[in-house]
């Protein structure tokens, strides 16, 4: 499957009205933020991606620089959005 259909950038009306919460996340995919600014990107991202090593390596820097309290208002990566989209692009063509 492309990756292009495996991941989705999220510019819904939720986002643009600066609410956190938002409807348009399809059942087994979660959203997470990515950034290492305060302008970070949202990604609608498969739940099995956090099976992954590389991801849980992710998972664990957001841990140690968040804990529970996540900026967003969601599950947020510090990292370049970049190094996110490589990580995933691997992740889809598996």
């Amino acid at each position: 499957m492309a990756i292009r259909k495996i991941l989705r950038r999220s510019f819904s009306a939720d986002r643009r009205s600066n609410s956190t919460v938002s409807t348009d996340v399809p059942k087994g995919h979660l959203a997470v933020y990515v950034g290492e600014t305060e302008n970070k990107q949202r990604f609608v991202i498969p739940i099995s991606y956090l099976n992954d090593p590389s991801f849980q390596d992710l998972l664990n820097r957001a841990e140690e620089e968040f804990g529970f309290s996540h900026p967003m208002g969601g599950l947020t990566i510090p990292c370049s959005e970049d190094l996110f989209m490589d990580l995933i692009s691997c992740l889809g063509s598996v």
